[in-house]
């Protein structure tokens, strides 16, 4: 994810603010100064304008130089965390909606999910381009709550967040892998005008366009890949402020997750910037260290690309899978955002965890709480077509104008596969789980469910904040994975159980 400077109602009680100090982070600025949002995509390579998906032999050889990549099809994912017994129940997440909430959006959303849904053979959507609608289908729709600004790139004045081309990958990533996990799901693409507005930036707009979803019963799942460090904010009051849609989720049986980020230990700020100012110190960011929100971390998936296993599979690249970790099914992503929060306490729900964790202080809440695929070196396939894309130095293709497949990683990749499986757990449940965190450790307090439910990341370590601190995976819940990765065909009824304290 680039960076944005990113029906259990009676667990909501106590979810407040840590007492720890806070850390001024604007020092002398008055007034409730807000960072900018910035989303989660990161490291995007272009790599074809065919109207077919790149090989993989494309992707090996993508960025030779510095070790290559494997790029991972539908398929892939799917088989690689065990998905197919639910397809084959019809566990799919029809009658279900996910939001996902990016700024702007994309022009070329409808017709983007229509070619890429194409290529792989999936489902298609009323809504997507050039589809016939029919009784039963899932839908894409879009809701411009405030506006519905022209996609256009502004130049290079400003911090650059305003450039509306620099969120276009996150949209496709977000549509595109949310429709993968949940095929049969209704997609809402959420979008607000504006990534900044003198000086206020982003967050009220993205917080009040989410209250606009709930209040109106418009989606069961948010998705965010979005954030921003939580020394960014200029007080905890400054934050405190924004989380109005969060509160008002759990009792409308909406589940919500964000990105956890994809500087590691290390965040900035204000980002992007001309010239970034670095938080000092190993941080988190908001709105994935919010008590309400699932936060989800990131790994590298070392199994088969096309197809899919559930075993690592050492013969592509990047050298993190073939040298670094072989015989790893996935270790944790070096750019995995995790650690402690500053600003809110130990939830309830972290207070018993696998056995072997990380332990989490009393004063601070625990991020992530889960993890998925991540890396872009071990990334998944996009299609774009809106033109002057922003977030890939490596898009100075002649006659292409960076339209076409792309490989992506970022956390922004884990949240939108993530919110596809709760969407399937929502339909199981008949509707809304809401809050599910306390259902993921209930499951993670039970060995045996446990042990069946996740894939326990244990090797990995994340990219360092100044400071030096950095964190690795390890046996339980650790500060870079959270409790792991799903088994999908055995978490998914096991966390509807588990919602309803079973």
């Amino acid at each position: 994810m680039p960076s944005i400077p990113r029906r259990l109602s009676r667990v909501v009680a106590g979810l407040a603010l840590a007492a720890t100090p806070w850390v001024n982070a604007i020092a002398g600025t008055p007034g409730a100064v807000l960072p900018a949002a910035h989303p989660m995509a990161a490291d995007a390579q272009y790599l074809s304008a065919d109207p077919g998906p790149p090989t993989e032999a494309q992707c090996n050889t993508a960025n030779a130089s510095t070790g290559g990549r494997r790029c991972f099809f539908p398929a892939g994912i799917r088989n690689s965390y065990n998905m197919g017994p639910l397809y084959a129940q019809h566990l799919d997440g029809r009658g279900v909606t996910i939001a996902v909430v990016d700024s702007f959006g994309a022009q070329t959303a409808a017709h983007d999910l229509h070619i890429f849904d194409s290529a792989f053979g999936l489902q298609p959507m009323c809504g997507e381009e050039g589809v016939a609608c029919a009784p039963g289908m899932p839908t894409f729709k879009q809701l411009h709550v405030q506006g519905n600004p022209e996609a256009k790139p502004t130049g290079q004045n400003g911090t650059g967040q305003e450039d509306h081309s620099l969120w276009a990958l996150e949209v496709a990533l977000d549509i595109e892998w949310a429709h993968v996990v949940a095929p049969m799901a209704n997609i809402l693409l959420v979008t607000t005008p504006t990534a900044e507005t003198l000086g206020v930036q982003g967050f009220p707009q993205m917080m009040k366009a989410e209250k606009y979803v709930i209040d109106n019963h418009l989606a069961d799942v948010i998705s965010q890949s979005f954030g921003s460090g939580e020394e960014a904010f200029s007080s905890k009051q400054a934050l405190e402020n924004l989380r109005y849609a969060f509160k008002a989720a759990p009792a409308a049986g909406v589940t919500v997750l964000a990105s956890s980020g994809d500087g590691g230990a290390e965040n900035s700020y204000k980002q992007p910037v001309k010239n970034p100012r670095t938080i000092p110190n190993a941080s988190v960011i908001w709105p994935a260290s919010d008590p309400l929100v699932t936060a989800v971390g990131g790994t590298y998936l070392c199994t088969n690309p096309e197809v899919g296993s559930q075993a690592a599979d050492d013969s592509q690249p990047p050298a993190t899978c073939t040298d670094t970790f072989p015989g790893e099914r996935e270790p944790a992503w070096i750019g995995s955002g995790g650690g402690f929060s500053h600003v809110f306490s130990r939830p309830a729900y972290q207070a018993t965890l696998p056995a072997g964790s990380t332990s989490i202080p009393a004063s601070q809440r625990g991020v992530p709480d889960v993890a998925l695929e991540a890396s872009s070196r071990t990334g998944v396939l996009i299609y774009s077509s809106e033109p002057g894309q922003g977030l890939s130095s490596t898009c100075a293709q002649p006659n292409t104008d960076c339209v076409g497949w792309w490989v992506i990683g970022g956390t922004s990749a884990s949240a939108p596969m993530w919110a596809g499986l709760v969407a399937i757990a929502d339909q199981v449940n008949g509707g809304g789980l809401g809050l599910i965190n306390p259902a993921l450790y209930r499951i993670g307090a039970n060995p045996a469910r446990y042990a069946h439910d996740f894939y326990d990341v244990r090797v990995g370590t994340q990219a360092p904040a100044p400071d030096g601190v950095a964190y690795s995976a390890s046996t339980g819940w650790d500060p870079v994975t959270g409790l792991g990765t799903p088994n999908a065909a055995v978490f998914v009824p096991d966390l509807v159980a588990a919602a309803h304290g079973h």
